[in-house]
C-alpha cells in the first residue's frame, strides 16, 4: 500500500470473537488475513489496512465510535450476504440524502454500514 503523509493509513477493532471475525469478512468481503500471534489478525488491500484484536470490547456507533462504511453496487445483494455468514441487521435499509444504507454487526461484535447511491 502506498503510504501517504498524514493521511489515515490503518484501523485497528477489539473482537469478541476473533475467529468469528475473520470468517465474516473472509466470506462476506473476500478479506485475507495474517495472524500475528492468537489474538491479534490484519488484513491489507481492502482500502484501508488494519486490523481484529482480542478483547471483550467493541466498535458501536451508539457508544460513539466512528462507524466506517463500506460502498456497494447491489444493497440487497450485500445485505443478504451479511446476513448469511452470521451478521446481524442492527439499522435496516434506509434512505438518506445521497442514497440507502443499512447497519450491521459482524460476529465479533462490531458495526459497520453498507450505502448505495443506487
Amino acid at each position: 500500500m502506498d503510504k501517504q503523509h498524514e493521511k489515515l493509513n490503518y484501523v485497528e477493532f477489539g473482537s469478541v470473537s476473533l475467529e468469528g471475525s475473520k470468517s465474516f469478512f473472509t466470506s462476506v468481503f473476500d478479506w485475507r488475513f495474517t495472524d500475528y500471534g492468537p489474538e491479534y489478525s490484519a488484513f491489507n488491500q481492502q482500502g484501508l489496512e488494519g486490523g481484529f484484536f482480542a478483547s471483550d470490547r467493541v466498535a458501536s456507533q451508539g457508544m460513539g465510535s466512528a462507524l466506517l462504511v463500506f460502498y456497494s453496487n447491489d444493497l440487497e445483494s450485500t445485505l443478504a450476504k451479511v446476513e448469511s455468514n452470521g451478521g446481524e441487521i442492527c439499522k435496516g435499509v434506509f434512505d438518506f440524502p445521497g442514497g440507502r444504507r443499512f447497519h450491521f454487526k459482524e460476529p465479533g461484535g462490531n458495526e459497520f454500514a453498507v450505502w448505495s447511491d443506487t
